[in-house]
């Protein structure tokens, strides 16, 4: 076992990391090789999570969750991936645990009583979230899915693309207009958050959805949604009318330290089947291992992945007393280091496997193509450089 021990952690944090490792001794390789090969959700991995009261991880314990925050979701995504689940392990139950936060920080009171509980408990979970539009992508705020007001309630109709876990979901957060572009002061007004109940959205015969079909994270499936004339009730609002994008924002960099936490997570999966196979295979009477041709790429991804995790849990130690201005610099800089240090060491697993790097039986190209995608998501490499260039270094906006 190729040692991760690097960071400092709290007895919280230690607790954390072998609960989660408890649960993830019975989900071996072969299982997240077959829900890759298959296209399927792992939904005896997440029930597991779901019982244990994970997806109430940050939920208060008022309601029944944990309590916990963002120094313990990072161990608990880092291990999901490390336990050779990788990133679609960790996307797979992600949502459910970050998609109830709004709720408890802008939902009523009653919406909070009746429905964190459940979350807590594993009984109902929120584990999508609308927001990307075939037109908008990450300019977040020219989304145009209309949500107008009738009587007591709201009228939706629109587009989402990119839209994860619907098929796992009890319900969707979905950000809306309710106020044109063109009509508001600043173009980040006149977006609201709304709670949707899927099974009434699909009964009304309002919500229509269709499966993206696409070559990473298959276990995680993506789609496109179609609203059409969705009548949701007025207290189905999340928070103020009008202010959703601001809502949004907030808990926004902590759930970006969670993925980059996925990827050291990813990393180190890829960094760890890399050197078995490395002390395994023999070459000339050698174990290929033994050349520094295959040692030194390893060796340098397994320094890049570890740095790239000091500065996360730094982090995710800051993000409870530091300004979001600070913050937002930690988890952009930590999401571009580990996308990165997480590819690279994809790379040097599937170079070390040779011809068999392409095998679905040794794992590593499911990692690799998984790295390929954190590079995208949830942010690009670029967007994170936008941020840092313009908000760190003191550069002129460049988008």
């Amino acid at each position: 076992m190729v040692d991760r021990d690097t960071v400092q952690l709290t007895e919280q944090q230690r607790l954390v990391r072998d609960s989660i490792q408890d649960i993830c001794s019975d989900f071996d390789q072969s299982y997240w090789r077959e829900r890759d090969k298959q296209e399927e959700y792992p939904h005896e991995f997440a029930d597991d999570l779901a019982e244990g009261g994970w997806f109430g991880a940050l939920l208060p314990e008022k309601y029944g969750g944990a309590g916990m925050g963002t120094p313990e979701v990072v161990v608990m995504m880092e291990e999901i991936a490390a336990s050779g689940g990788g990133f679609s392990a960790a996307q797979a139950v992600h949502g459910a645990i970050y998609n109830s936060v709004p709720l408890v920080e802008y939902g009523s009171e009653e919406m909070k009583e009746e429905l964190l509980p459940k979350i807590a408990s594993g009984e109902e979970s929120i584990q999508a979230f609308g927001l990307t539009e075939p037109n908008s992508g990450s300019d977040s705020t020219s989304i145009e899915t209309r949500a107008e007001r009738d009587g007591d309630g709201y009228v939706i109709n629109g587009q989402k693309i990119w839209i994860s876990r619907v098929d796992a979901s009890d319900y969707l957060v979905l950000m809306a207009r309710t106020t044109p572009k063109s009509e508001v002061e600043k173009k980040t007004k006149g977006l609201t958050m709304f709670l949707v109940p899927l099974e009434e959205a699909y009964e009304q015969n309002g919500l229509e959805i269709e499966q993206i079909d696409k070559t990473a994270s298959g276990p995680v499936h993506s789609y496109e949604l179609f609203f059409q004339n969705l009548r949701i009730p007025e207290e189905n609002v999340i928070g103020e009318v009008g202010m959703g994008f601001y809502q949004m924002l907030d808990g926004l960099n902590e759930e970006r330290l969670a993925i980059a936490a996925e990827c050291i997570g990813l990393g180190e999966a890829a960094i760890e089947a890399g050197v078995d196979y490395a002390n395994e295979r023999e070459v000339f009477g050698a174990a290929i291992g033994s050349n520094q041709a295959i040692q030194h790429p390893l060796a340098e991804a397994h320094a890049r992945v570890q740095a790239a995790k000091g500065m996360v849990y730094n982090a995710a130690n800051e993000a409870g007393e530091a300004t979001q201005k600070d913050v937002g610099a930690l988890a952009n800089m930590s999401k571009f280091l580990a996308s990165d240090a997480a590819f690279q060491a994809a790379d040097a697993a599937v170079q070390t496997h040779g011809g068999f790097g392409i095998a679905r039986e040794y794992d590593v190209e499911r990692f690799f193509r998984e790295a390929r995608l954190t590079r995208l998501v949830p942010i690009t490499q670029q967007l994170a450089l936008n941020y840092i260039g313009e908000n760190v270094l003191g550069l002129p906006r460049s988008y």
